[in-house]
């Protein structure tokens, strides 16, 4: 379980311990300060002070150093990062979605059904790969594409790495990126490169569309693309996070970045690290 987990975790321990001396010597300092300018009065109201101290002292550490919600508000730029555990298309906001260079949609032979491209088509779409493949085209028009006429299955136009086309659909923006090359068999690859240069793209294009609404992403490169092996989840998230960070500090791009995680990599993800990563990032 996650809460076993983190009760193993030294980060916890150390947070905890920190916070909760800290906490203690404030208050201790607050009530010595107090009997000075009132002597006696404290002793008038009875109050166990010996146990009281650390009893709220460690209430305290316990709020400061437990990871939930693992989030982040940054003053410069005005933006939160936000991790949560769920379902991504449960997210009342703007959505990400991850898609190759050749913005294929057919499920299953060339989209598996269980991706987020996949359940992008069934959820939103309701499977009807006629109305997804218009809304790609209108979405596309604008960009210039890299090759025609590939013999492979499916779709036969190539667009460059990085090119994102911007989907609105019942008040919604779905930023379909694409961020893996897809071979005349259909398998896909990409690189932590590509995948860098894709996600600077993204926020370029959420900065102009979305009016600085929140957005929603998932971990980008934990499916088919390979990116696994090369880039664990842990570090998938620093990355994505340092994305939007670095983009954010050039411009801002929207007021939130809300990660979602799905239920069975929770367990995978060291939170507290994750917490102390964002952190970081508000230091320096």
């Amino acid at each position: 379980m996650q809460l076993k987990r983190d009760l193993r975790n030294r980060r916890f321990w150390r947070s905890l311990a920190t916070n909760g001396f800290a906490a203690l010597g404030f208050l201790s300092a607050v009530l010595s300060l107090f009997d000075l300018f009132s002597p006696n009065t404290l002793g008038k109201l009875n109050l166990p002070e010996i146990l009281l101290l650390p009893a709220v002292a460690l209430v305290y550490a316990i709020w400061q150093s437990w990871p939930y919600p693992v989030e982040q508000h940054y003053s410069s730029p005005d933006t939160k990062v936000k991790l949560v555990t769920g379902d991504l298309f449960d997210q009342d906001t703007n959505l990400v979605i991850g898609m190759s260079d050749f913005f294929d949609v057919e499920t299953p032979h060339i989209i598996a059904e269980n991706s987020v491209q996949g359940q992008f088509l069934s959820r939103v779409y309701r499977h009807d790969v006629p109305a997804l493949n218009s809304d790609l085209t209108s979405a596309l028009a604008g960009k210039t594409p890299v090759e025609t006429a590939v013999v492979k299955p499916g779709k036969s136009t190539r667009y460059a790495l990085g090119t994102v086309a911007c989907i609105r659909r019942n008040r919604t923006h779905y930023f379909c990126v694409a961020y893996t090359a897809m071979d005349q068999n259909n398998n896909v690859s990409t690189t932590i490169g590509i995948l860098w240069e894709a996600l600077g793209k993204l926020w370029d294009e959420v900065r102009s569309r979305s009016n600085g609404e929140p957005v929603a992403a998932p971990v980008i490169g934990l499916g088919q693309s390979g990116m696994s092996t090369i880039l664990p989840i842990q570090d998938a998230i620093r990355f994505l996070i340092l994305s939007f960070m670095f983009a954010s500090r050039q411009q801002r791009v929207c007021e939130e970045l809300i990660i979602v995680i799905r239920p069975q990599d929770e367990k995978r993800i060291d939170m507290l690290e994750v917490q102390d990563f964002l952190q970081s990032l508000k230091k320096s």
